[in-house]
């Protein structure tokens, strides 16, 4: 009787492609041949089928097997519906009240504080039973004189060949910089002493008394936007700090958050601003330009009924590609979004749930007797799917998703330091935690990973981190200060873990010690 064994590999390796995780198993259960088939080819052909974005892993899981990646993954998971995580400050508190911004890279985690730059860098587990751990680097100063410090408004990595060191810095004066960071040991006695040194160019800086508000960069090309609504697109130049931009726009409005995407069928920029229309999407043409007409506006379910001239007023102030495990597909057309009135809103930009068509065009203010007639905006098109946290109507600062199964959203709140994560194949089984802290304080910034999310209060950046075997020294460790910061280690044995306090979105909104 033919046996499965018997089947060629090539026809062995289209079924594995069929299977899912605990098919995968069982068959690594059944014999010695079908075990090393699935150890060769399964868990690779597994890995590729449910990829887990992580910049902070990378490295570490470039050094492990394939079944050593789906045993942090699925582990990982798990911990997500329960949910269960470390929560780790990365710093004390600073002195004074800031709005930082988060960067991250393969390499390294970078928090722009104040005019600093402070690095955490990622390394590699000694073996796959501990978990990947993540030090203190350094920090520099990016002051230009000690009387007036000069707060950094934007920050993001920029293609340098992998040595992930190179990133442009915008300023609240206007001023940008390129900064490329280096790691020095300057304490002979003690060799792994943090430090950290730089070097400096400057750029050309944006003119008319504005500032950069928010970075988006993809495949050499940053898209930056300023805060009185001037979008522009450049080309990376490493060999100098002083290209010029390709195409600009003005978007006539308090501008806050950008996202670029040249991997959709139509690469696009979406803009988040302060205005009757917050989120624009503006093509980029055949020539890769910004296009000054938007190609979509995302409004709110109520707002897409309304004419264009009785639009409310919002803002949004955080924009994410979508999660990649999603209903509705891992496309970068689908648009995260965290609006004022404490909603977060999802957009898939192929839809066609929109409001009823535009009026016909109409002579524009501007128009000259016989010009051709304005051409309309485009009809406002409605979310997909609309996320709240029901015991709390905060505006929503910051949004990212990854998470467990990829398919989780993270939103950063205004007040308490709470941020708030969704499942978005079962969206009413939300939860939110505070900070480790409780600092009454928004979260500025988030970045989600599989199995990892850093956030940044006005005080502190922190970790919560839900994959296995994290231990005391996976983080830095605080050093001892005078005075109260409000960090307390978590009641019971574990001490690699602080005290935070969570709450179910469905629950009576009384938070739980976690």
């Amino acid at each position: 009787m033919p046996t499965l064994t018997a089947l060629p590999v090539e026809i062995l390796i289209l079924v594995l492609e069929t299977l899912g995780l605990h098919e995968m198993t069982a068959l690594c259960l059944t014999c010695h041949s079908l075990n090393s088939l699935v150890t060769e080819y399964g868990w690779s052909i597994y890995l590729r089928s449910n990829p887990r974005p992580s910049c902070s892993l990378s490295k570490a899981r470039s050094l492990w097997s394939p079944y050593t990646r789906v045993r942090y993954d699925v582990l990982s998971d798990a911990a997500w519906t329960e949910p269960e995580f470390i929560a780790r400050p990365l710093s004390r508190a600073w002195p004074g009240n800031h709005q930082p911004i988060l960067a991250i890279s393969p390499s390294r985690l970078i928090v722009g504080v104040g005019s600093n730059l402070c690095s955490y860098r990622f390394g590699t587990s000694p073996s796959p039973s501990a978990a990947p751990p993540v030090s203190f680097e350094g920090a520099v100063s990016l002051s230009n004189t000690s009387q007036r410090p000069r707060n950094i408004t934007a920050l993001t990595f920029i293609d340098d060949g992998g040595l992930d060191c190179t990133l442009n810095v915008a300023f609240q004066d206007g001023a940008m910089e390129r900064v490329r960071l280096w790691p020095v040991t300057n304490n002979k006695n003690d060799i792994t002493a943090p430090s950290l040194s730089c070097t400096r160019d400057i750029i050309a800086p944006i003119p008319e008394a504005d500032f950069i508000e928010s970075f988006s960069t993809q495949s050499g090309t940053i898209l930056s936007l300023s805060a009185n609504g001037t979008a522009s697109l450049t080309a990376t130049n490493l060999s100098s700090a002083s290209a010029s931009a390709s195409s600009t726009i003005s978007l006539k409005s308090r501008s806050w958050v950008s996202l670029l995407s040249l991997t959709s069928s139509t690469p696009y920029a979406a803009f988040g601003c302060s205005s009757t229309t917050p989120l624009a999407v503006h093509a980029l043409t055949s020539a890769g330009e910004l296009s000054p007409r938007p190609l979509a506006l995302l409004h709110t379910k109520k707002g897409a009924d309304l004419p264009f001239d009785q639009l409310p007023a919002s803002a949004v102030y955080g924009i994410a590609q979508g999660p990649l495990n999603s209903p509705w597909g891992a496309s970068p057309q689908i648009v995260v979004s965290g609006w004022y009135d404490g909603q977060v809103r999802v957009y898939d930009l192929r839809s066609s749930s929109r409001a009823s068509p535009s009026p016909s065009p109409s002579p524009g203010p501007n128009d000259a007797p016989g010009d051709a007639p304005t051409r309309p905006p485009p009809a406002p098109l409605r979310p997909v799917l609309s996320l709240a946290d029901r015991w709390s109507y905060e505006p929503i600062y910051s949004v990212a998703c990854g998470g467990g199964s990829a398919a989780h959203i993270a939103a950063g709140t205004a007040r308490h330091s709470v941020v708030s994560f969704w499942d978005v194949r079962a969206p009413g089984t939300g939860w939110s935690v505070h900070a480790p802290g409780n600092d009454p304080s928004p979260v500025y910034s988030v970045v989600l990973e599989s199995s990892r999310f850093f956030g940044v209060t006005q005080s502190r950046p922190f970790v919560y981190d839900f994959g296995p075997d994290v231990s005391l020294d996976t983080y830095p460790a605080l050093p001892q200060v005078r005075g109260i910061d409000n960090l307390k280690h978590k009641k019971g044995s574990n001490r690699a873990t602080y005290h935070t306090l969570r709450y179910a979105h469905n629950s009576s909104g009384l938070c739980h010690e976690h």
